[in-house]
């Protein structure tokens, strides 16, 4: 299992990987199948290539929505009816937040019990709550503060204060990814990107190559969609010739000193030399029927997670599907419209990519992921004047976060906050816990999935995180 730097190459492996390896594709890697692709000698050096995980993992691929700014958890997934008992009064316990909070605000969201299980879900996501029964809520999650910055660090990347890999990442350098025509990992966040942009899709000192490629949504058509996919001076052929070539002059470079980052620009340049055919596929979603369209809805998050079910067919590993730029979610204020408009975008589509993965047999070994940084305050927040804003405050106390595919005990609502929601009580589940099932369900021993980097061996879980065993099935 990977556990080391990328190891020097010598002359013969050099010109091999590089200058008589790129020959070797040519043309022909255009048109291989992903299968193919795998059989090349080139393949076979990348670091994209497909590894063997520590046991047969319960899924293959990962598909993530991530609801940027603090989705509030009591207008949602964990209904609460003591606000509403205490509507209007101070709660009796007291907990600090980022800002300052009143009395008890109760849902104005109706709540109702789902599928066998008769886990209860708010009207905001009434089309998932329909694949209940398919669902492990987890009720019970914590951070570490009441920020969006570091949080975001803590659940994408491991650590809220130093740059670490992300989870994509060390999910590429545990399984590499089973199209070398492609990314293995991508992240689509229309207009633009989220808060602390790129870091949250860094490879940090894993290999370049294993970092997340980042996609504005917003666009239909490739060419906006991926920038420069296409030349526009220089035919196939032409790049070819051009890319050997330049493969030559950075082997003249890289036998008189070692850098992992140049390595990774040659595997980025080949790459982007192979995906001129391949993502023209994989993007049109203009191949799809009507019936497939329509389900997922004509929005622009409706086509971008139909994009991403098209994506993991063409054997994408890890696809993150941010909602939206900025802080979406992060409702200090008019709480109530603002979470209602939000949940309308992508509550039909992740219903859809459901039914969707089902009906093609990828469920069963498909990981699907929602939540987001953190969660929000049963009580309502306070402007400068002491008025109510309507609105909830960061609370990294408590929130949800839930699963659902391959090896996920649906039907089940794991952990809880307290009568109010404030703190997670019962069954407290850190964000290095969800990393630790993560990792689980796609085969590793998150603690024996490891990277030898200034002298230490890290991990995504660093020294903490349990597998979260009683939501599997």
């Amino acid at each position: 299992m990977p556990s080391n730097h990328t190891d020097s190459l010598n002359r013969r492996e050099m010109l091999q990987r590089s200058g008589i390896g790129l020959g070797m594709l040519g043309l022909s890697s255009l048109v291989q199948s992903p299968a193919d692709a795998l059989a090349s000698p080139a393949a076979a050096k990348s670091p994209l290539a497909v590894k063997n995980p520590h046991f047969p993992g319960r899924v293959k691929r990962v598909v993530h929505f991530f609801l940027n700014g603090g989705p509030s958890h009591v207008d949602t997934f964990d209904r609460k009816p003591m606000l509403q008992k205490y509507a209007g009064q101070t709660p009796p316990m007291s907990l600090a937040t980022e800002r300052k909070t009143g009395a008890c605000m109760p849902s104005p969201f109706k709540f109702q019990r789902y599928g066998e299980s008769g886990i209860e879900v708010s009207e905001l996501f009434a089309k998932t709550a329909e694949h209940i029964d398919d669902i492990a809520v987890i009720r019970s999650m914590y951070a570490q503060v009441p920020n969006h910055e570091p949080s975001l660090m803590l659940m994408n990347c491991g650590d809220s204060v130093l740059p670490r890999p992300s989870v994509g990442s060390w999910t590429l350098y545990g399984l590499g990814t089973e199209n070398q025509n492609l990314p293995g990992f991508i992240a689509m966040c229309p207009n633009g990107q989220p808060v602390s942009g790129a870091a949250n899709w860094q490879s940090g000192f894993l290999p370049g190559s294993l970092q997340g490629t980042y996609i504005d949504s917003k666009h239909e058509q490739l060419d906006k969609l991926i920038e420069n996919i296409r030349s526009r001076h220089a035919t196939i052929e032409m790049q070819s010739r051009q890319l050997e070539l330049l493969n030559q002059l950075n082997n003249e470079h890289r036998s008189q000193r070692h850098d992992p980052r140049l390595e990774s620009r040659i595997h980025s340049f080949e790459l982007a030399f192979r995906m001129q055919m391949e993502a023209a596929d994989a993007f049109d979603i203009n191949q799809e029927t009507q019936e497939t369209r329509q389900l997922y809805g004509e929005s622009v998050h409706g086509r971008q997670t139909l994009i991403a079910r098209r994506l993991l067919e063409h054997g994408v590993r890890y696809v993150q599907l941010w909602h939206d730029a900025g802080n979406a979610w992060d409702h200090h204020a008019n709480l109530e419209p603002s979470h209602r408009k939000l949940s309308q975008q992508i509550d039909q589509p992740i219903a859809a990519l459901m039914t969707d993965l089902k009906r093609r047999g990828m469920f069963e070994d498909t990981l699907i992921i929602w939540g987001g940084e953190f969660g929000r305050t049963p009580t309502v927040e306070l402007n400068g004047s002491g008025a109510t804003t309507l609105g909830r405050d960061h609370n990294h106390y408590g929130f949800t976060v839930w699963m659902a595919g391959g090896g996920v005990r649906g039907g089940t609502a794991y952990g809880a906050t307290d009568d109010f929601g404030f703190k997670a009580v019962e069954r407290p589940t850190s964000v290095h816990d969800l990393h630790a099932t993560i990792l689980h369900l796609l085969g590793f021993d998150h603690t024996r999935l490891t990277y030898r980097y200034a002298g230490r061996d890290f991990r995504l879980t660093d020294v903490h995180g349990h597998v979260l065993n009683d939501i599997l099935s």
